[in-house]
């Protein structure tokens, strides 16, 4: 099992910008894939970023792509998003997660370890 914890939420205007950072331990982190998702307010969890094993390969959700960068450095178990151009529907809660099954994104639903969340709210 692998134990990841965000940080990095927060409170930012329109146009604005975030880094999220979701620190890993329980497994060897260079190993497998990581991914941010988010669920905002009356809406079911959602896909936004995902990224392989040795960065080699990211995947991004079409609302995301060119203004979040995922991102992540295996030296400090640590896998990141940048996200800048923040709009008001960005507003969610975002969680970090980890596939520990394989090394490359396929789909969501793979993803068994989850963060406990970070709060990220854009204003207009």
């Amino acid at each position: 099992q692998v134990q990841l914890r965000e940080s990095g939420g927060g409170l930012v205007q329109a146009g604005g910008s975030l880094r999220l950072s979701c620190a890993a331990s329980g497994r060897t982190f260079s190993n497998y894939v990581m991914g941010w998702f988010r669920q905002a307010p009356g809406k079911e969890r959602e896909f936004a970023a995902a990224i392989s094993w040795n960065g080699g390969r990211t995947y991004y959700a079409d609302s995301v792509k060119g203004r979040f960068t995922i991102s992540r450095d295996n030296a400090k178990n640590t896998v990141y998003l940048q996200m800048n151009s923040l709009k008001p529907e960005d507003t969610a809660v975002y969680y970090c997660a980890a596939d520990p099954s394989s090394r490359y994104y396929i789909t969501g639903s793979d993803f068994d370890s989850w963060g406990q969340g970070t709060q990220v709210t854009v204003s207009s």
